[in-house]
């Protein structure tokens, strides 16, 4: 049996989506992030020794990472769905996205929520304006560009076909799906950009993420 531990509000949320649209049994072991810090409780690293979520368990398996994990449930369970043919163009297409999703796309969006958090945390009163003018610098400067740049990439990338690995659905997007709902949430993205909107509306009305949404909660807390 497959076991995922999932963590709310996380990149979990994917695996759980994966899972409901091969249609396959899992047990979800819930955890809960600690609610001052954020992070993910001390039991995970039971699991894995990072202590991060994704994680799944199958039989005497362990993997974490979410690319790793999609790809290891597609390759045994998934029977040649959700991916494309290897050797094709839309096979590359489909590699590629999977791992620009965490290796380009996240870092500057896990970015931006750092220095935001340190402009509007609690801190001294003396050290507040020092933090915040850093924080603004460094949006205005790097982040901002960055994020900018990606969005504009990730917008043109639709410009043929409804999905990142070609005209057909594919984990690809699943993957893709965690940093463009952030994008969304806390970067920005909104309806100058359509395509990338009409991704979301597109995954959010799939009957099997709304299914991972009942049983594990949503990818991100609402705004």
């Amino acid at each position: 049996m497959i076991t995922v531990h999932h963590l709310n509000h996380s990149r979990s949320h994917r695996v759980l989506w994966l899972l409901e649209e091969l249609e396959l049994l899992y047990e979800l072991k819930r955890y809960a992030r600690d609610p001052k810090t954020m992070l993910a409780p001390a039991e995970l690293k039971a699991v894995h020794p990072l202590g991060k979520s994704p994680v799944i368990t199958d039989g005497d398996l362990t993997l974490a990472e979410s690319a790793v994990i999609l790809e290891y449930l597609l390759e045994r369970y998934g029977n040649g769905r959700l991916m494309p043919e290897s050797g094709t163009a839309e096979f590359r297409r489909f590699r590629y996205w999977m791992h620009y999703a965490e290796g380009s796309a996240m870092p500057p969006l896990l970015l931006k929520l750092v220095f935001d958090r340190v402009s509007d945390g609690p801190m001294p009163f003396f050290i507040r304006p020092v933090a915040r003018a850093i924080a603004k610098g460094a949006n205005r400067a790097f982040i901002g560009p960055q994020l900018k740049t990606h969005l504009d990439y990730m917008e043109a990338a639709l410009e043929k076909s409804d999905w990142f690995a070609g005209e057909a659905f594919s984990a690809a997007d699943i993957q893709m799906s965690f940093p463009i709902e952030a994008a969304h949430s806390r970067a920005g993205l909104d309806e100058r950009r359509p395509r990338l909107m009409g991704f979301l509306q597109r995954i959010q009305q799939r009957p099997a993420y709304r299914r991972a949404v009942e049983r594990g909660g949503p990818a991100l807390p609402s705004a």
